[in-house]
């Protein structure tokens, strides 16, 4: 483990350098929090107001790059971790070791570890999903959330009510069960699609489909292929493909999938907040053309005050006309900007 955490500690150093030429400063180091060896990037200055940045699947830190040189620029000190399994931060064995109470205990241990008392959280994807459930178990720690891709959703977070069904039940009976949710359950299944081989071309073929509801349900592919012929969307470099690349070439992708093998177990450990509120102040952003913003009567929920019901302090609700899953990259600026509009005021 610790040779492999080390490798793509480095590759993050090298890569990391090349990210941040022209952009903020990027400082690499590992933090023993919760249990486990994290590597954390961070930029802007150490006595800053601190912002923590989760990352969704299957990325990384890296993924906030553009968030952290605009916020850096503004005197605000950017704490960007791997997740537990992903890049250099420790991947523990056990399927189990990836439920919301273990990364939530990671974020907070982080944050003790680093001293920092309370922080602005951003998240996107699972790191969205991360970034409820903190503001749930530890609003204490939670200045004010920026939140994008993912919107609360207690049906699928928390077991509630009488009525509940579990998570992956729901998932499979709302799309079947070639949805990627569901293929991701099975050991093994999935591991046979997300080969370490073929990592470069996986990171190619998610991120340029902009997780479209039609690459999230289609059936798989081998892992192979040329994308020789498939041109990046603008937002997106052969560089930023290599520093993906590299890392799940080391890593797989085992640890990122074990996230979806716990969402039941989420469901049902977060029982004792079936009735709770989000209380922290919230931002959510969303592009249109996210599948998260096409789930069976999301709409609805986010614009006739489901959302707000259940996050009380939400604040402002954006959607991004023509933008995608991966908005953080997609519209950087326009990301950049309206987080930094939000937690400015505080």
């Amino acid at each position: 483990m610790a040779g492999a955490v080390n490798g793509v500690e480095a590759a993050q150093a090298q890569g990391g350098a090349a990210a941040a030429a022209g952009e903020a400063a990027i400082r690499h180091r590992m933090v023993e929090a919760n249990g486990i060896a994290m590597h954390v990037a961070e930029s802007g200055p150490e006595d800053g107001p601190a912002v923590l940045f989760l990352h969704g699947f299957p990325e990384l830190w890296y993924s906030w790059r553009h968030q952290m040189a605009h916020l850096s620029a503004r005197g605000y000190r950017c704490v960007a971790p791997d997740l537990r399994g992903y890049g250099g931060t420790e991947a523990p064995a056990d399927v189990a070791s990836y439920t919301a109470f273990h990364v939530v205990g990671d974020a907070v241990a982080l944050l003790d570890a680093l001293g920092i008392r309370k922080v602005f959280v951003v998240g996107h994807d699972w790191g969205a999903i991360i970034a409820w459930y903190l503001c749930l178990f530890r609003p204490d720690r939670v200045t004010a959330l920026v939140n994008t891709s993912v919107a609360f959703m207690r049906h699928v977070f928390i077991r509630a009510g009488p009525d509940a069904v579990k998570t992956t039940d729901y998932f499979n009976q709302a799309y079947g069960p070639t949805y990627y949710i569901c293929r991701f359950q099975e050991p093994g299944v999935a591991e046979k699609e997300f080969a370490p081989a073929h990592a470069r071309h996986l990171m190619t073929r998610i991120l340029s489909d902009r997780f479209s509801e039609r690459a999230a349900g289609k059936e798989p592919k081998d892992g192979g292929g040329d994308d020789a012929d498939a041109a990046l969307p603008p937002w997106l470099t052969e560089a930023d493909i290599d520093y993906f690349a590299a890392a799940f070439e080391k890593t797989g992708f085992t640890g990122a999938i074990n996230y979806y093998r716990n969402m039941d177990r989420n469901w049902e450990l977060a029982a004792p907040w079936a009735d709770a509120k989000v209380t922290v102040p919230t931002k959510f952003i969303v592009g249109d053309g996210d599948l998260t913003y096409h789930y069976a009567g999301i709409q609805d929920y986010l614009h006739k005050g489901g959302l707000k019901a259940d996050v009380p302090l939400l604040e402002e609700l954006v959607v991004v006309p023509g933008a995608g899953h991966f908005i953080q990259q997609e519209r950087a600026q326009e990301v950049s900007d309206h987080i930094y509009s939000f937690i400015a005021k505080f």
